[in-house]
């Protein structure tokens, strides 16, 4: 995949999902002599609805000739870390108290990476998941990190 046409689909992807993704790089685990080769990849997502917080997910891309036809299945692991990237603050509407902040489909048809935003109003808190479901049966591999909002900043929330 060409570096325009991966961009273009990134940008169609965060269109569609609310939130935009920007690959940071990638290492490739696996040599195939036709089409790429397995990765990891590193993708970095801006939370749509709160300045200042980036999520960074890494996940495994299938390559070989399925992977470069877009009919291979992505493993269902994948890891995030969200960081304060900037001042936090929120755009004009409150914040939904469980939210998909992005999803990405992983396979031809019934698999999707999704990362849910969630807010713990107790601890002034942003958490965030990753998971992959299916149509069917989705996976109970998932990864979680949080975000601390600075005191004096209320998180609003409807």
């Amino acid at each position: 995949m060409t570096k325009r046409y991966g961009l273009s689909l990134a940008v169609l992807l965060g269109v569609c999902n609310g939130a935009y993704s920007e690959q940071i790089g990638a290492v490739d685990t696996v040599f195939k002599l036709l089409g790429p080769d397995h990765k990891i990849v590193v993708d970095a997502y801006d939370d749509p609805q709160v300045n200042g917080v980036t999520c960074y997910v890494s996940r495994a891309k299938t390559g070989g000739i399925k992977g470069a036809l877009g009919l291979a299945e992505d493993k269902a692991e994948a890891s995030i870390a969200c960081r304060q990237t900037g001042p936090i603050s929120f755009g004009t509407k409150p914040l939904v108290h469980q939210e998909e902040m992005f999803s990405e489909r992983i396979s031809l048809v019934f698999k999707r990476l999704r990362v849910v935003r969630l807010v713990d109003s107790k601890r002034n808190t942003l958490v965030y998941l990753t998971y992959s479901d299916r149509f069917i049966e989705g996976s109970p591999q998932n990864s979680v990190t949080a975000v601390p909002v600075p005191a004096g900043t209320v998180i609003p929330v409807k």
